[in-house]
């Protein structure tokens, strides 16, 4: 066997209307990983880029790591030789699925190694085994977008399903460079909805589903709000409603927080629509001196792949 090397990208997690349910990957930016026999028993992560000294060595604390010798495990080949090196090309704590697709490419990677005996969607709960040690839960709103790719809705582990997406919809992502720590931005979740919110919000859900698959944009518009988690997340994220509101004076369809933040993301009908947001979007922080990563991306239809 030779070494090879998998990318996984970035994914937005939510996606305004489905917490934890609904999630879409990026074309960029993302994490690469480089796996190689070794003479030497066992997995060994041997070298890491672009973590800034935040990822720990040891296998099994670590997300690509612990994704990687669970699929190992499942088929009976924990003892294996094999080099891994990581390659951070995301921010931490960016709201972008940076442990997802960490996982990801550890579990797609080891697989691919070994000539693909799993198909590509039954690495999710190896891949979600990654995830939990980040997250601590085994939600799988980015991992199975970094996963297979496109737009999916994500019931539970055992039932996640692509939904169609009208090829000419962008997204647009506006990191900026603030830190919000997923534990705190959900611990200022409420435990109850109102029932007027929980049937709102169910309608806008359905009804973004019902749009992405008729390619309605006139509907997707028009049910691009979230009334429940983003009222209560949005003062985290200073000059978040500016940013929105210049999103939307763009013609963006809807503009919300990237899972847990502090992205901030807007989709929109056309390339021309998305970069006027995006530039919109990125002055708000510039005139406040905030300084921001951003980028413009298609859906990304294939999810991880080998390099």
């Amino acid at each position: 066997m030779t070494g090879i090397k998998v990318f996984a990208p970035a994914s937005v997690g939510n996606c305004i209307v489905g917490f934890d349910t609904l999630g879409l990957a990026l074309e960029r930016p993302g994490d690469e990983i480089i796996l190689t026999p070794s003479d030497r028993k066992g997995l060994r992560i041997t070298k890491i880029t672009g973590a800034k000294g935040r990822l720990p060595y040891e296998v099994e604390k670590n997300t690509a790591g612990l994704a990687a010798l669970s699929v190992l495990k499942h088929l009976g080949l924990e003892d294996m030789g094999l080099d891994m090196q990581i390659h951070k090309k995301m921010p931490f704590g960016s709201g972008l699925g940076s442990s997802a697709a960490s996982a990801v490419a550890g579990a797609f990677a080891v697989n691919m190694l070994l000539n693909n005996p799993l198909e590509k969607r039954a690495l999710l709960p190896f891949a979600l085994d990654g995830e939990a040690l980040a997250s601590g839960s085994r939600h799988a709103d980015n991992v199975a977008p970094s996963l297979i790719g496109g737009i999916i809705f994500s019931r539970n582990e055992n039932s996640v399903h692509r939904i169609m997406a009208p090829k000419e919809l962008m997204a647009t992502v506006i990191y900026p460079h603030i830190e919000i720590l997923t534990k705190d931005s959900r611990n200022i979740l409420s435990e109850t909805v109102s029932l007027k919110n929980m049937v709102q919000q169910s309608a806008n859900l359905a009804s973004f589903i019902i749009a992405c698959h008729n390619a309605d944009f006139e509907l997707m518009s028009q049910c691009m709000q979230d009334v429940v988690i983003e009222p209560q997340r949005a003062k985290l994220i200073p000059h978040f409603q500016e940013v929105k509101d210049a999103a939307l004076a763009q013609g963006a369809f809807g503009c919300s927080i990237s899972g847990a933040g502090p992205s901030i993301f807007a989709l929109s009908p056309n390339t021309f629509v998305a970069e006027n947001a995006a530039n919109a979007m990125q002055k708000v922080f510039s005139d406040n001196k905030i300084e921001s990563d951003l980028y413009v991306s298609r859906i990304n239809q294939e999810g991880v792949v080998k390099c």
